[in-house]
């Protein structure tokens, strides 16, 4: 059982463009994603970039389309 610091340890910002740039190659597990969610919840600058890939991701879908 992980502990509960593992959980909650808010991670850096390099640490959580890192994890948003891997969620295009593949899915989070689920304490990539707790911890990347509550980065999130916290940096209005991350939470921009992830909103940047999302846009350029369906922008890059829609052209391929």
């Amino acid at each position: 059982m992980p502990s509960l610091y593992i959980l909650t340890h808010v991670i850096s910002c390099r640490e959580a463009s890192r994890l948003i740039s891997l969620r295009q190659d593949r899915p989070l597990d689920w304490r990539e994603r707790i911890k990347l969610r509550a980065h999130l919840f916290l940096c209005d600058v991350c939470t921009r970039f992830d909103r940047q890939v999302a846009f350029m991701r369906e922008a890059m879908r829609r052209y391929r389309a």
